[in-house]
């Protein structure tokens, strides 16, 4: 079988059949070079595109080419260096003639450079990533309202008109007003071809003519479409139902954490918030951060404020069932959690997370996840939870010691579960 692969180069946005081709083909190294991306950048900069580098290994297509030994004969045009029976050099870098990828001499082939949009860079982010156990409850305060097709009506704008029904409305409207005129038409006509046959007068012909060409410019009269034939595609607003839900993120901002634990915690949730409000268009995300008191803040406040202090977990998912209790019951949202801690915590205060989080929130929640960053040993927060996760289907935890494994427990804390 030939494969043909076309070289030609293409105008800047003339080629996107073909870029989306190369996507599919290459997305395992894409996807990769997505995943490494994660570990070099900072906070802002999380949704931008990425220039990719793809080994020259990696994107190397099959050709055909002459095997090593033999004889063959050859035609060369315009040589003017050998002649028939010369012995030609072996080419450099095999029988296959492609040559060395580098040399001594400071030549060689750079690896294939592809920029990523902003666009594919957050398809191969976030993709086959959901919320777990996301199920539709009650229609939004807000309702999304689709455009559906209602039939049709007999006002609107010229770019609705339906040509074939408004045809359709000219010529029931003239075959109706024609009618009369050509029944009539046709009983004078039938009288003229009698007078006709049995040489009638002329004064009566003469009559019959006159009264035929009346009736002819009576039909021709009715105008062929008119304003009343015109039908226009009738749309109405349909609400759609869709899905309530709200993501509570708490991260812990004590003593204990320090600038770099800090660090990995913030990249952890601005990814989960981009993640949400890309892929969601009606979700709810409550911000608490919290040390020995738990407060609610806005987005720049969580990502931004210095504030320290020691540390009291409990106060956060007290704050969290308040804030529950008040505002998203269960009934009508689905509801989830995220909480990122190093896991150190008062030694009294484990226990009273660990009644709080069984009896308050996994009761209400879809799905609440716990990642301790910064710390490999198991802290006391962390064997509490992991003593509850064990009986609770809805509780994940995971541990993040580096800025490169927040990719991939990211990954494994929202991929998305088989039907």
């Amino acid at each position: 079988m030939d494969s043909i692969v076309d070289r030609r180069l293409n105008g800047r946005n003339k080629s996107a059949v073909n870029r989306a081709r190369f996507v599919r083909r290459y997305q395992d190294q894409l996807k990769r070079a997505v995943a490494d991306a994660i570990s070099k950048r900072s906070i802002k900069d999380l949704e931008r595109g990425e220039r990719v580098d793809l080994p020259r290994r990696d994107i190397r297509e099959p050709v055909f080419h002459h095997g090593g030994g033999g004889y063959r004969e050859s035609v060369h045009p315009g040589n003017k260096e050998y002649s028939a029976g010369d012995r030609l050099p072996r080419p450099a870098g095999g029988a296959q003639g492609r040559g060395n990828q580098a040399s001594d001499s400071g030549e060689g082939e750079d690896d294939f450079s592809f920029v990523l949009s902003r666009e594919e860079f957050l398809n191969f982010f976030f993709e086959d990533l959901a919320l777990p156990d996301l199920v539709k409850t009650e229609l939004t305060r807000l309702p999304r309202y689709k455009s559906v097709r209602a039939g049709f009506t007999t006002s609107g704008v010229p770019t609705n008109i339906n040509v074939i029904r408004s045809l359709k409305s000219a010529a029931a409207r003239r075959q109706v007003l024609q009618a009369p005129y050509r029944t009539r038409l046709k009983g004078v006509e039938t009288q003229r071809d009698a007078l006709v046959v049995g040489r009638g007068r002329a004064p009566e012909l003469e009559a019959l003519d006159e009264e035929i060409a009346r009736l002819k410019r009576r039909i021709r009269a009715v105008p062929f479409i008119d304003t009343i034939d015109l039908r226009y595609n009738h749309r109405i607003k349909q609400p759609q139902p869709t899905t309530q839900a709200v993501m509570f993120c708490l991260m812990d901002v004590s003593g204990s954490m320090d600038q770099g634990r800090k660090e990995i915690a913030k990249r952890f949730f601005a990814l989960l918030y981009l993640f949400l409000t890309r892929v969601y268009e009606r979700i709810d995300v409550v911000f608490i951060r919290h040390h020995t008191q738990a407060a609610e803040v806005n987005e720049e406040e969580f990502f931004s404020a210095r504030d320290t202090g020691g540390t009291v977990v409990s106060s956060a998912l007290m704050l969290m069932q308040e804030i529950i209790a008040a505002r998203y019951t269960s009934a009508a949202w689905n509801i989830y959690g995220a909480q990122a801690s190093d896991g150190d915590n008062w030694h009294s205060d484990s226990s009273r997370c660990r009644e709080l989080l069984e009896q308050e929130i996994l009761p209400h929640v879809q799905y609440f996840a716990y990642v301790q960053v910064g710390a490999e040993e198991e802290q006391g927060l962390w064997q509490q939870y992991a003593a509850t996760s064990a009986a609770h289907p809805r509780l994940a935890i995971r541990k993040i010691n580096t800025v490169a494994d927040i990719y991939p427990v990211f990954r494994q804390l929202f991929a998305k579960k088989p039907a």
